[in-house]
């Protein structure tokens, strides 16, 4: 993920934080949830001269490649945890 990338996560996910509130992810539609984003990747997208499509693939792209990059720091860190468990039940993750 470029600089550039980054800043526009986390000013995207800075707005979401705001508008979404305590919403859960897992219940609400992701067309319903990216509706709620649209001021933001409007804006944005007017500000690198992206079409708002194009915004809305960029943004769920770089979100996922830091999902993924979380949940393997989440592995590994959960690997050294097991390792020093000494027999003890490992903690599992899927």
């Amino acid at each position: 993920m470029t600089d550039e990338q980054r800043v526009i996560l986390e000013r995207i996910n800075s707005y979401a934080e705001n508008v979404l509130g305590e919403i859960d992810p897992q219940k609400v539609q992701v067309s319903v949830q990216l509706d709620k984003l649209r001021p933001v990747m409007e804006e944005i997208a007017a500000e690198k001269g992206m079409s708002l499509e194009d915004m809305f693939i960029l943004y769920m792209d770089i979100q996922s490649e830091a999902s993924c990059s979380t949940n393997e720091k989440l592995r590994e860190s959960l690997q050294d945890v097991n390792a020093g468990m000494d027999g003890a039940s490992p903690l599992l993750f899927r």
